[in-house]
């Protein structure tokens, strides 16, 4: 169980399937509806912590490729690249709803020894306590893990729906909201199954629900429902609350926070 949890923190992770576009190019209305939603969200008197994916895509398209390179070393670098343009259109679109924000990039060496981890800690309650928005991307342009999640070995996490409960754990949040590219998690896969239903509420993870989870999501998206349940999944262990919902519609969140019944709710082990 986890230590006491904060019930106004709350953290929220965006694919790149929400900030892009089916073509691959930057969604500014997306940006522009996250921005406004969490800011408001925030003047509401929630503590935000943004888990963004979408380096790798934003470098792409700033380099003018027609495709994500296949190297890791020009993964990385467009990571570099991207990242760049990630946190200048946050600050853009944030800014305009009177936000600050603040960048965090993470590997899983920093959450693996206990003084790096403290320093983390700090300096999340110090962003927070300012009225910042934090921020958060694993760091891929000097780590591999996320890059190549299909190799990560033993690291503690290679994708940033895991990376998100890991947050949530750090941070002491009482919610984490997974905006995925589907309603939720379903009994089938809804875009082969028009019949699939929809998990309203999960409080133990089945086999059934396992086999449900099937396999990766979007081309966009490197992960997909698996890494979500398993961030989920670790969450309810800890006591964390886990939506998933879709990240077409980011005003979902507020009927979220309503206690509305919105995606998939895994509830959290109290």
């Amino acid at each position: 169980m986890n230590k006491e949890l904060i019930d106004n923190r709350i953290v929220v992770k965006v694919g790149t399937s929400t900030l892009t576009h089916d073509s691959g190019e930057v969604n500014y209305q997306s940006f522009d509806k996250l921005a406004r939603v969490l800011s408001d969200v925030a003047n509401m008197g929630y503590e935000v912590i943004l888990v963004s994916s979408g380096a790798i895509a934003l470098g792409r398209c700033k380099l003018h490729l027609d495709k994500t390179p296949d190297q890791l070393r020009l993964k990385q670098a467009a990571a570099a690249i991207g990242q760049c343009e990630l946190m200048h259109l946050y600050d853009k679109f944030f800014a305009e709803y009177g936000k600050t924000v603040g960048q965090i990039l993470l590997a899983s060496e920093d959450v693996e020894r206990p003084d790096i981890k403290n320093n983390l800690v700090n300096t999340f309650n110090s962003l927070l306590e300012l009225g910042v928005v934090p921020i958060v991307n694993e760091n891929d342009s000097v780590s591999y893990a996320e890059i190549e999640a299909g190799n990560c070995g033993n690291k503690l996490f290679g994708d940033n729906d895991t990376l998100s409960a890991v947050v949530a754990n750090l941070c002491s949040a009482r919610l984490l909201v997974l905006f995925s590219d589907i309603e939720g998690l379903f009994d089938s896969d809804p875009r082969a199954n028009e019949g699939a239903r929809l998990y309203h509420e999960i409080k133990d993870i089945t086999e059934d629900i396992c086999r449900a989870a099937g396999g990766v999501g979007s081309d966009r998206s490197k992960g997909g429902m698996v890494t979500k349940l398993a961030a989920a999944k670790m969450n309810m262990d800890r006591g964390i609350d886990t939506i998933i919902t879709n990240g077409q519609r980011l005003e979902n969140l507020y009927d979220v926070l309503a206690g509305k019944p919105v995606g998939t709710l895994f509830v959290g082990k109290r």
